[in-house]
């Protein structure tokens, strides 16, 4: 599949795990492989700087240098940063710095240090669009407490604020009230657990945690989804489905990098603070993610 670079957020985009060294310093040289390996295993892109990314305990250098090294491993066209920050101010920074670097598209939260209304809302995106790169909005009301509703991303899509939006909402009925009233709005599938849903719903791409341990297993679910072979979707999803549903972020990352480490691609250290999984929790990662491999699904 060709990346249609006039919308580099469509496909599917890997939000990236960052390699950390044991001393919680960024191993910038394996980041730069783990990037070319996924685009090499299929994945259309590369969205770094996000909760996997661990961007909330990144030094502005780091932050900066992960964008880059991105952008140099698989070309500015396929990386797709997130820029979300406590203010429109900062958030805007950063997408100037990911548009300076050669990205296509950035990802912005909508405000999180406070629960925001609409009217500031519109005013943040409206802010960070004014850095002259696409935008495409990120939806994740359990964690932000804020929800951009359909009607909400119609005003902002029709204002020329967003392009896209990653909905983690986990509410598949969305798909169709967003496609109604903003037509022209590009659906990602945000949460991995309600892809095959979202997919016959018509979304246009996914922003993904899961390739970053099972690259070819995923994007070939994701193909056989979006171009209706649900046969050959159906039974992917069933195999990867026990790895894909997690109650809570933080459980999902922690899951991810343990299924990188038993695939070889180690996951690494987490540098924020993170709950364990229970020892229940580990060994159902493991065995899910052993029968994936063994099923050839690597």
């Amino acid at each position: 599949m060709t990346v249609p670079y006039e919308r580099p957020w469509r496909g599917v985009l890997v939000a990236t795990a960052l390699p950390l060294r044991d001393d919680l310093s960024v191993d910038h040289g394996r980041y730069a492989e783990h990037c070319a390996w996924l685009v090499e295993n299929g994945c259309d892109g590369v969205v770094p700087n996000g909760s996997l990314g661990e961007y909330q305990v990144l030094t502005p250098e780091e932050r900066a240098r992960v964008v880059e090294t991105a952008v140099a491993a698989v070309g500015g066209d396929r990386v797709m940063p997130g820029v979300a920050a406590y203010g429109s101010a900062e958030a805007r920074r950063w997408a100037e710095q990911a548009r300076d670097a050669g990205c296509g598209a950035v990802m912005l939260l909508p405000p999180n240090a406070y629960r925001a209304d609409e009217r500031s809302v519109l005013a943040h995106y409206a802010e960070v669009a004014r850095a002259g790169v696409p935008v495409v909005a990120y939806n994740n009301p359990i964690d932000t407490k804020v929800d951009l509703v359909p009607e909400l991303l119609a005003k902002l899509h029709g204002e020329g604020h967003v392009q896209a939006v990653k909905e983690f909402s986990g509410d598949v009925r969305r798909a169709y009230r967003i496609a109604e009233l903003a037509p022209d709005l590009d659906l990602l599938v945000g949460a991995d657990d309600v892809l095959l849903e979202l997919a016959v719903a018509g979304a246009k791409g996914w922003i993904a945690g899961y390739p970053n341990a099972l690259p070819g297993a995923s994007v070939r679910l994701y193909r056989a989804a979006v171009d209706g072979d649900l046969a050959t979707a159906r039974k992917l999803y069933e195999q990867l489905h026990p790895l894909l549903r997690w109650d809570s972020q933080v459980e999902f990352v922690q899951a991810i990098k343990l299924s990188m480490d038993v695939v070889g691609r180690y996951g690494g250290p987490c540098r924020p603070p993170r709950v364990p999984l229970l020892p229940g929790q580990r060994d159902e990662v493991r065995a899910a993610t052993e029968r994936a491999v063994a099923a050839g699904l690597g």
